[in-house]
């Protein structure tokens, strides 16, 4: 028993590892907040704001119906109406946990603790706003226990005072304050803002492995949390593998010869066309449903039949497209479809092969062009939904402007509810695409102009999207350019994230641009790249560049790479880290991360003998398994990032088995749960007490 101290000693460093959770602007509506073309008559805010010409309107009309004679309590009133125009209202507002009628305010006295204002405060400005109006009467109050889940109260709110209806400063401020000592956001009187300036030290290497040959294309965690991942190839195969654990020195344990299921028949595989992508239900161990998104030729395929994308709908002829004689416009499909590895298991979760046989086709549409059509496919870690990368079409510089027409669904990412399946009447009257329903807080609710399916939009190619395992509402999206630029994108319910009209935030149509502008409806609000590179900042001699999105970095087994997002280049395997600086704040910085090869790695990382550059080929895309460690597909292998240490790399949170003398001391009976402890296995919380446990049974056995 005495190992158990130890034990609670090393899990301490745990909870100074993993951060906080933290929002980016974003409006209670969950849209990214715009630019407001004019200053707001009423609200103090001007810029990024989450608020129009009208909406101030409305919340001055809502402040004058209070009536409240006491100018103190209406400033104040006044202030905390408006937040809701700040750019960061939803997590004032905690839009997760529901709708509020006022933001969250602040309810600490350590000005020390918030990282919002730099303004000293005397004491809390929850305590202000009681202290300022609790004998105010105020009409129709928004401080009402109604309207904040209370219930059982008999007081009438068209007119009331804080004290008649809570009683005390404790009361209150227990419903309606807040603090900020957790990093979340809460209201002082003021705007948000950023005043700590962090110095960020970028990390010094990224160690890599390689740990198969295969060149796969997509990999997806198994949803039951276990150390098993799927794996695919752009031919149309999908693998279950068990993954190694760190520093093992094992392979992927993959078997080639026998797939989880063989789609090969289905897709069309040339050059850029095969299976794009691959979702499993988040109830996979229990329903055995996954999806594969892939391509599919009409000449070869009876089964491949959809909808042009190219239609009049979209003010669009597919018969004036200019294309090669050998193709024909809408040949090819893309294609999401659902199958099920139930019947090859007594339960799915242990399903080791899947039958190729569709389910049902949840999506198809016809290609205009032969390039530029995404293909991902994932689902929302918060609501559950099917999220669906879609380009613009193909054809350069979208000549169609599919991105930009809310009418087309190319160049767009879609959301669609695959659970609640319409009937063929619902399909005809609402010109689905497919088998799905459209989950009615999709930005159409908002933006009538806008097809039901579309979530945002403006895209030319989006190639890896992913969700911060630690942040639900940061979802990047890397966006492949055309002639210059290759960027990254904070993706918010119905933003416009510019192609055509911009490459990144380089002006590529300025026709567009100023036809719009001179139009008599307003200009798109665009929203431009938080990360992203030139093509003249990667290796000129490739002639082309193609970005790869990957994922936050939230393992603990590279503490220095911790909370930055990785990402590459296709062509030049380029790799770069985008740190958020200042937290909380959407802003990063991006770094080029120097990588090499651990020298013990399971497979050699390089055909130059004696090398430590991996000779990774192409990088198609990035993995993330359940311990949240990070892999990179590439055309060469998959390779998996490592302690830094193992490549030399400097990190001053890594935590490192000290040398040891042999001689010095009696081997412990312990020694092997240490080292497997100074190996990191302990940042992963649940494995490591499993592998104390484990550790101890077996030396006392």
């Amino acid at each position: 028993m005495t190992g158990f101290p130890a034990v609670l000693l090393l899990l301490s460093p745990l909870l100074l590892l993993f951060e906080p959770s933290s929002s980016l602007p974003l409006c209670t509506d969950l849209r990214a907040p715009t630019i407001s073309k004019t200053q707001l008559a009423f609200c103090p805010y001007n810029g990024s704001v989450c608020c129009d010409s009208s909406k101030d309107l409305q919340l001055k009309n809502d402040f004058q119906a209070m009536n409240i004679s006491d100018s103190s309590c209406a400033a104040i009133l006044k202030l905390i109406l408006c937040a809701i125009c700040d750019p960061f209202s939803a997590e004032l507002f905690n839009v997760e946990s529901g709708q509020r009628q006022v933001p969250i305010l602040c309810n600490s006295t350590d000005s020390s603790s918030s990282s919002h204002s730099s303004k000293q405060l005397q004491q809390s400005f929850c305590a202000t706003v009681w202290n300022t109006c609790k004998n105010v009467s105020i009409l129709n109050s928004p401080f009402a226990p109604s309207l904040q889940g209370k219930s059982g109260s008999s007081i009438s709110f068209n007119s009331s005072t804080l004290m008649e209806v809570w009683n005390s400063e404790t009361a209150f401020c227990d419903v309606f304050g807040g603090s900020s000592m957790d990093d979340s956001a809460c209201f002082d009187g003021e705007p948000v803002s950023f005043n700590k300036t962090e110095t960020l030290t970028p990390p010094k290497g990224l160690c890599l492995e390689k740990i198969d040959d295969e060149g796969f294309i997509n990999m997806v965690a198994h949803p039951d949390g276990s150390n098993r991942a799927f794996f695919s190839s752009l031919p149309g195969k999908i693998w279950l593998a068990t993954v190694p654990e760190q520093d093992s020195g094992e392979k992927l344990g993959l078997d080639e010869s026998d797939p989880f299921v063989d789609l090969t028949d289905q897709v069309f595989f040339e050059t850029v066309f095969g299976m794009m992508g691959m979702a499993f239900h988040p109830n996979f161990a229990k329903n055995g449903r996954f999806f594969a998104s892939y391509n599919c030729d009409q000449l070869k395929s009876p089964g491949c039949a959809g909808r042009c994308g190219c239609n009049s709908d979209v003010n669009c002829d597919p018969s004036k497209l200019n294309t090669s004689s050998s193709y024909q416009p809408c040949q090819y499909q893309s294609v999401v479809a659902e199958f099920s590895a139930n019947g090859t298991a007594s339960d799915p979760s242990l399903a080791k092969n899947a039958k190729p046989l569709e389910v049902r086709r949840i999506f198809t549409i016809g290609l205009p062009f032969t390039n530029d059509h995404g293909g991902q496919i994932l689902f929302g870690p918060a609501d559950g939904y099917l999220y669906f990368m879609m380009g613009d079409g193909g054809g350069r510089g979208d000549p169609y402007n599919f991105a930009q027409n809310k009418k087309s669904v190319l160049g767009k990412i879609l959301r669609l509810d695959v659970d609640n399946m319409p009937t063929e009447k619902d399909i005809d009257q609402l010109g689905l695409w497919g088998n799905y329903s459209v989950p009615r807080d999709n930005p159409f609710s908002e933006d009538k102009e806008l097809e039901p399916e579309i979530w945002a939009m403006g895209f030319r190619n989006p190639w890896r999207c992913s969700f911060d395992a630690q942040r639900p509402s940061y979802f990047v999206c890397a966006d492949v350019g055309q002639d210059k630029y290759e960027e990254v994108d904070v993706v918010t319910k119905g933003g416009n994230y510019g192609w055509r009209i911009y490459e990144g935030p380089i002006l590529s149509d300025p026709r567009q641009l100023s036809s719009l502008e001179n139009s008599s409806t307003s200009s798109p609000d665009l929203i431009f790249p938080v990360s992203g590179y030139s093509h003249s900042d990667v290796n000129k001699k490739l002639g082309s560049a193609a970005i790869s999105g990957g994922f936050f970095y939230r393992s603990g087994t590279d503490p220095c790479m911790y909370g930055s997002y990785l990402y590459g280049d296709l062509y030049a395997s380029n790799i770069w880290a985008a740190a958020e600086n200042p937290k909380n704040s959407g802003n990063f910085t991006t770094t080029g991360i120097p990588f090499s090869c651990a020298p013990d790695s399971p497979l050699p990382c390089s055909s130059v003998p004696n090398s430590t550059l991996p000779a990774l080929g192409y990088i198609y895309s990035f993995g993330e398994d359940n311990r949240k460690d990070i892999f990179i597909l590439a055309s060469n292998g998959v390779y998996r990032a490592v302690r830094p240490s193992r490549c030399n790399y400097t990190c001053s949170k890594e935590v490192v088995k000290p040398a040891s003398n042999p001689s010095s001391a009696p081997s412990s009976p312990l020694s092997g749960c240490r080292s497997a402890m100074h190996r990191g296995e302990w940042l992963l919380f649940l494995p490591f007490l499993l592998l104390v446990l484990r550790c101890l049974y077996s030396q006392l056995a």
